[in-house]
């Protein structure tokens, strides 16, 4: 597909900032946060539980926060304003990680938080550009680009990060300054590919601008609430997103311990995640150019199968041989049903309301993270096989494909 000059900038914040969530939050920051708390005297359990609690904080205002700020945003010129607001902050304090002290964990904390609550209200706020710069049309692909692009980009940047961690920077930096240099890298990446974004991407849709904006947006939340019968086919959407998607984000976040206690090598571990996300990439194209031929309902369904075939297949898992084939099957599908998800939803929503109405879809995709791990946890201790934890899973995406075909066949059908 020939993808404008918007979309391409839109596309392209995708590559930028997925490095920081894959280098700096899964792979880098947590080892480095027990490394420098270690030295302060934390001990190893308490530096665990500090990190858990305060990832889960820094999530949590957010996703609190989103459909307000979400309201304020689709006010006309605001919405770039309080991406930038958010983009420009995670970029500084990600960069600003190299610069805190060896020992100072609670600054290290305090700057992380701040760094992960710039990259996460900027996401919200860039998937309802969705809307902005492209037509429903061509939304499929150009979300699954977004999404597939973002997996290449985090995975070049994490080969890089991994060399230099491996040769202690090909040998001319110690253990702390190659990590410190990623922290660099990775805010220097994020900063770099997002200027197209910057200087190309406009907000199109929004409501006029009003005295008393702030007042304003409170209501206008207020009286979306109120009022959700009108929006049946978001409600039954976001419910069945809500379990689908825990589904999905459990088997990726268990997938390490999941692989250790089947006995696989932690580097063969690092080596198939890796491989999970160049696999992805095609894929989450795929997706995106089979739902323009079949609709996008029928693919996420297709998404949500596959999902099902992996629970059913992990309970008869043995060998590292195993736990490869699970990990392809999920790179076939996990950013084709995040990315059509996204798409979808952007199809369903007044246009006007874009930045509110996915404000309400980042809480339920991030309140979704609590109900999968307790299945999975739960059925690992009662079995004693974590094969049967992601077994249980299968409930989750039963009960979001029913939610989902209950939905209406043509998004366009709402009335809003």
């Amino acid at each position: 597909m020939k993808l404008t000059k918007t979309e391409k900038s839109w596309i392209m914040y995708d590559w930028a900032n997925s490095a920081y969530s894959l280098v700096v939050v899964t792979a880098i920051l947590p080892i480095y946060f027990k490394y420098v708390s270690g030295n302060a005297g934390v001990s190893s359990v308490d530096s665990t539980a500090i990190w858990g609690y305060t990832s889960s904080i820094a999530t949590l205002i957010i996703s609190l926060l989103a459909p307000f700020l979400g309201t304020i945003a689709d006010y006309v010129g605001y919405k770039k304003k309080i991406f930038s607001l958010f983009a420009i902050s995670g970029i500084i304090t990600t960069l600003g990680l190299a610069l805190v002290p060896n020992q100072s964990w609670v600054t290290l904390l305090i700057v992380y938080v701040i760094s992960h609550m710039g990259f996460q209200g900027a996401n919200v706020f860039y998937d309802g550009f969705l809307v902005d710069i492209t037509d429903d049309e061509r939304a499929d692909k150009v979300s699954s680009y977004g999404y597939g692009l973002g997996y290449i980009g985090s995975a070049l940047l994490f080969i890089l990060v991994m060399v230099l961690q491996v040769t202690d920077g090909f040998g001319l930096l110690g253990g702390e300054l190659v990590t410190k240099l990623c922290f660099i890298l990775t805010g220097l990446w994020w900063g770099l590919f997002s200027i197209p974004f910057f200087k190309n991407v406009q907000q199109v849709y929004g409501v006029p601008k009003q005295s008393h904006s702030i007042r304003n947006s409170f209501r206008r939340l207020l009286t979306t609430i109120r009022d959700i019968r009108q929006y049946k086919v978001v409600v039954l959407f976001l419910l069945a997103y809500f379990f689908y998607i825990d589904g999905v984000d459990t088997i990726f976040t268990m997938a390490t311990a999941f692989g250790v206690d089947m006995g696989v090598d932690s580097n063969m571990l690092i080596i198939i995640l890796l491989v999970v996300n160049i696999i992805a990439f095609p894929f989450t194209i795929l997706y995106g150019w089979l739902a323009e031929k079949f609709g996008t309902k029928p693919l996420i369904v297709v998404a949500i199968f596959v999902y099902a075939m992996i629970c059913l297949y992990a309970m008869f898992m043995k060998t590292t041989l195993d736990f490869w084939i699970l990990g392809i099957l999920v790179g076939t599908s996990q950013g084709g049903i995040q990315a059509l998800s996204r798409s979808y939803f952007s199809k369903i929503i007044p246009k006007d309301k874009a930045n509110e109405f996915f404000g309400f879809y980042n809480i339920f995709g991030k309140f979704s993270a609590i109900l999968g791990p307790i299945i999975f946890s739960t059925m690992t201790k009662l079995t004693g096989k974590s094969q049967f934890g992601i077994a249980s899973l299968l409930v989750l995406f039963i009960i979001g494909g029913v939610l989902l075909a209950l939905t209406v066949k043509r998004p366009n059908e709402l009335k809003a």
